[in-house]
């Protein structure tokens, strides 16, 4: 890997998805090495010391603020900078102000020609991982968003209480674009290799339709549902940037639904979506075909229709 420190990370954004990310990522003891960057050099400072006094409960790690010369040899570089969406707005709503942002952040990553994995999770995360993509100029594969990973945990932790079955039995992909076109792969849906459906029947329940469309609705809505109650969603998201992260640092070829360039699956051409994907230590290696009925074959391409309208847009209107 050359330059790069396999045990540091860099975290662009010091936010709520920021700060919680890199708490996350300090417990999990996967790095050794972490440095915070945001336009706001006081905050990365108080995150970093916040997070840091408790190092004597946990493994050690160097955190500190810094700037991007700190960049240079990170082995994951996480961006979660931008501007937060409010409670009336979609994650569309804020493509303008997130895209200028991104056109301040990708050139400075650019031109030290960093070469970790570059992680978006700033939304809208497929809109933003495209924009990526073309300001870096770096290979695809290591550009990678956090897509539909918390979304399909947000699925399996829905089936798992339905079925009062553990969550990490339940086998099933949110896929598409992260945001309202987002689709359930229920046709593939398994717990242990059993059909969904037959599984909900072991466990007496009939109602199947009815039961996806409201799981699927409760996922779709979770983060405005909390938008609302707090302002703001960072947990889970946290949660699931340690877990790509994990992916990426161990070289575990794990099946993760980032968002990545597609090429051909599904007819999709010069677009980042969300489909499972074996994610290690050079981003993603490969996008799975996961098979699709028609109606889910439809939903895909209406999503990645939307996702490349927007793409034209800012081409036009921003020039990326």
């Amino acid at each position: 890997m050359g330059k790069i420190n396999i045990r540091k990370a860099a975290m662009i954004g010091c936010g709520f998805v920021g700060s919680s990310s890199a708490f996350a990522l300090m417990q999990s003891g996967l790095f050794s090495e972490m440095v915070m960057i945001d336009v706001d050099r006081a905050r990365a400072e108080g995150e970093a010391m916040d997070i840091s006094h408790g190092l004597p409960f946990a493994r050690p790690v160097r955190l500190y603020a810094g700037d991007y010369d700190d960049i240079v040899d990170a082995a994951v570089i996480i961006i979660t900078a931008g501007a937060n969406q409010k409670p009336d707005e979609t994650r569309l709503d804020l493509i303008h102000k997130n895209v200028e942002i991104f056109k301040t952040i990708i050139p400075e990553i650019a031109k030290r020609r960093c070469e970790g994995i570059v992680l978006v999770v700033s939304n809208p995360v497929d809109i933003l991982t495209y924009t990526a993509i073309r300001l870096s100029g770096f290979p695809e594969h290591r550009v990678i968003g956090s897509g539909t990973v918390l979304d399909t945990a947000r699925l399996k932790y829905l089936i798992g209480e339905h079925l009062g079955v553990d969550n990490r039995s339940v086998h099933a992909f949110i896929i598409g674009e992260h945001g309202d076109s987002e689709l359930a792969a229920w046709s593939n849906a398994n717990v242990s290799g059993v059909r969904l459906s037959d599984f909900c029947e072991m466990r007496g329940h009939f109602l199947h339709e009815e039961s996806e469309n409201r799981i699927y609705e409760k996922v779709k809505n979770s983060a405005y549902e909390i938008i609302e109650r707090k302002q703001a969603t960072y947990y889970g998201i946290a949660m699931a940037v340690k877990r790509i992260c994990e992916c990426i640092i161990r070289n575990e070829q794990s099946i993760l639904p980032v968002s990545s360039m597609m090429h051909g699956i599904y007819g999709m051409e010069d677009v980042v979506i969300s489909m499972p994907a074996v994610v290690g230590k050079d981003g993603v290696e490969d996008v799975i075909p996961i098979s699709l009925d028609e109606e889910e074959q439809e939903q895909l391409k209406k999503s990645a229709s939307i996702l490349m309208d927007v793409n034209r847009m800012l081409k036009e209107q921003h020039g990326v």
